[in-house]
């Protein structure tokens, strides 16, 4: 079911200032701003090569990210997304085995244009979980 490692998103402040940070110090190559509605972030994206580094900022009040920010205001690493070949079966079998599916339950569009889950972190060791459709 687990496919590879899509990327690690960590929430930030300033979008603008951490941008700058992995251009300018890193020397890394990142996407222009995507602003996400739907989901309450702006994001940037980072290719390393073998995965992504997405870098999220809130978009408006009620986005997860500003709670995130509030109990972490330096930012900090926010979720893991993994590939999975059938969202939909993933999420049955999650389910089945007593996995916690956030939202309603049902895959939304993401970043990339495809269907996305995020998994409860208390299931997952303390860790948000996203899963995206490969």
């Amino acid at each position: 079911m687990l496919g590879r490692l899509n990327h690690v998103a960590i929430a930030v402040p300033d979008l603008a200032a951490a941008t700058a940070t992995y251009r300018d110090t890193l020397g890394a190559t990142v996407t222009a701003p995507q602003a996400l509605p739907e989901h309450g972030v702006t994001v940037v994206f980072i290719d390393t090569g073998n995965t992504k580094i997405e870098l999220l900022e809130p978009l408006g009040e009620a986005s997860p990210i500003a709670a995130f920010l509030e109990k972490n205001p330096s930012g900090g690493m926010h979720h893991v997304c993994y590939e999975v070949d059938d969202i939909l079966a993933a999420r049955d079998r999650l389910k089945a085995s007593g996995a916690r599916v956030l939202g309603d339950g049902n895959p939304r569009i993401g970043a990339h244009g495809k269907p996305v889950l995020f998994l409860h972190p208390k299931d997952f060791f303390g860790t948000l979980v996203e899963l995206e459709q490969a």
